[in-house]
């Protein structure tokens, strides 16, 4: 099947009143479980959290791929203007994605994505970019023993219970053999030209992703800011999180 063709839709969680908001999850958990710690921000926005293909309840369609998922976000979701906020993997992905509807983009928040390759050479930054990619192309791992390395890895503070939840190795599955992040380049020129505000927010826990976001920052003439507490997962810190999120939404046109 072709993930790019009209057939493909994707499963979109829908919550709250107002103006539009598209959550893009990352590599592991679907749209309803990522985004959990946003639901307050219903109380004034429409919030909507697309499940990529093969999470939740859209059906896979090959290997992730942030290209492919970048068209298909931008195909069924960006028909309006909204504000995109995308988390790791699925930062790599709103990026692509608005750089295609930048005429629907009131604003982009980009949450600690893998973007190597904006400082490869760094061997900061090389080193997590190879030990991702070694991760996600041995396929033959059993995901009980991929997961815990992957959130070593991402500096992700999980604490896996025995069993594992079945939507965590589910998505532990899907991220083995993806497109490596290491691949992804983004049109940082088209970003930059294309005029909506911009906000990086990385969790101020691994250096690799503050040399990554400050260059993101950097090039793309984007505000920066730092919100820690919660590793990786800076959504889940919760209410400074939202703080952020609504604070930069407030300031846009």
């Amino acid at each position: 099947m072709d993930p790019t063709n009209s057939d493909v839709r994707l499963h979109v969680h829908r919550w709250g009143e107002g103006p539009p908001v598209v959550l893009v999850h990352g590599g592991i958990l679907g749209g309803r479980e990522a985004w959990r710690a946003l639901r307050p921000l219903t109380s004034r926005w429409t919030v909507l959290a697309p499940d990529r293909p093969g999470h939740g309840g859209t059906p896979a369609t090959g290997r992730q791929d942030f290209e492919t998922d970048a068209r298909l976000i931008a195909d069924q979701l960006l028909d309006r203007p909204v504000h995109l906020v995308g988390l790791s993997y699925g930062a790599i992905v709103s990026m692509y994605a608005a750089a295609q509807r930048p005429e629907h983009i009131r604003s982009l928040t980009i949450v600690e994505p893998p973007l190597f390759g904006i400082a490869r050479g760094n061997p900061v930054v090389d080193a997590p970019a190879a030990a991702t990619r070694e991760l996600i192309e041995e396929v033959g791992l059993p995901q009980e023993v991929a997961l815990p390395r992957f959130f070593e890895l991402v500096d992700a503070p999980v604490t896996l219970g025995d069993p594992i939840p079945p939507v965590l190795l589910d998505g532990m599955r899907r991220l083995q053999g993806a497109r490596p992040p290491d691949e992804a380049a983004p049109p940082m020129d088209r970003l930059r030209a294309a005029g909506f505000p911009i906000l990086v927010i990385s969790g101020g826990h691994l250096e690799s992703n503050e040399i990554i976001c400050d260059a993101i920052a950097e090039q793309t003439g984007a505000e920066r800011a730092v919100c820690a507490g919660m590793g990786h997962l800076v959504p889940d810190t919760g209410a400074p999180f939202n703080a952020l999120l609504e604070k930069f939404f407030d300031g846009t046109p």
